[in-house]
């Protein structure tokens, strides 16, 4: 296995570096493997605590019986978050991901990304 270190530079001037790790199937098939250093991984997975931590409340307080307006404010809180964290990855997926498989022309990882839009969209 092989292993290639790139840096993009954003708009906003932030510095992101991932490596590409290539490997060779039994076929002689070129396999692309992506690692990704996130500059946004810190604060996603804060994101995530949080929403967590939200959703636990919100358990206790199905148990404890409080009323079901109250429940789905919050649960409508979460599921506000939980997307906007996803914008925040798409985000960062589309300035870095996609651009790197474009300068590779890696058509199954724009392939991917659609995919994963639509689902994410859903």
């Amino acid at each position: 296995m092989t292993e290639e270190r790139h840096t993009h530079t954003a708009p906003d001037g932030t510095v992101y570096e991932h490596t590409h790790k290539h490997e060779h199937t039994e076929g002689g098939k070129h396999v692309h493997v992506h690692a990704h250093t996130h500059a946004n991984t810190k604060a996603v997975l804060n994101r995530l605590s949080r929403a967590i931590g939200h959703l636990e409340s919100i358990r206790r307080m199905v148990e404890d019986g409080r009323d079901c307006s109250e429940v789905l404010v919050q649960l409508s809180a979460v599921k506000s978050a939980i997307n906007n964290t996803g914008k925040v990855i798409l985000k960062d997926h589309i300035e870095h991901c996609l651009v790197d498989a474009v300068e590779c022309g890696d058509m199954e990882a724009i392939a991917d990304l659609t995919e994963a839009i639509d689902r994410f969209m859903k």
